[in-house]
């Protein structure tokens, strides 16, 4: 196994203070940038649509991490998955990502709408979403996974 070092590049500010399973969509948060970045390193982020946030689950502790199946949300309805094909936040690596919509930028920060990360959230990367990168063809998923999410970004 490797072992590797990640540090912030930034954090989450928000209204959402808990992690619940719901009602994401409408969040709007604020990425700011730590005070060891330059805030050139966001110029030319206003010119796409959507970004990839990638963050840390950092309220995860090391005894909550999944390493087997589970019913996801521990769900006896849902059959039981390896955390590989679920998107919980108890993963090995603590790593969330997630696409939302870029509102603004404004210096060394900028605005997401639909970010399903709480305030305080340590983030690792930013990408913009390019069309290139999007999955080519239909996309497949299983219907418990669909019903699963059917409230999360409400």
């Amino acid at each position: 196994m490797h072992t590797f070092h990640v540090s912030s590049i930034g954090t989450v500010h928000n209204t959402r203070k808990t992690p619940e399973d719901d009602y994401w969509g409408e969040v709007v948060s604020e990425i700011r940038l730590n005070n060891d970045w330059d805030e050139s390193s966001l110029d030319g982020i206003d010119a796409f649509s959507h970004v990839e946030i990638i963050f840390l689950f950092h309220l995860v502790s090391d005894d909550q991490v999944q390493y087997t199946a589970r019913h996801p949300r521990n769900n006896t309805t849902y059959p039981k998955v390896g955390i590989f094909a679920q998107r919980g936040k108890n993963r090995p690596n603590k790593i969330g990502l997630t696409t939302v919509e870029l509102i603004e930028r404004d210096g060394s920060s900028i605005f997401v709408k639909g970010l399903d990360a709480i305030d305080g959230t340590p983030v690792l990367d930013i990408k913009p979403v390019m069309s290139e990168f999007l999955p080519k063809g239909k996309v497949k998923q299983p219907q418990w996974s669909t019903d699963l999410m059917m409230n999360y970004w409400e």
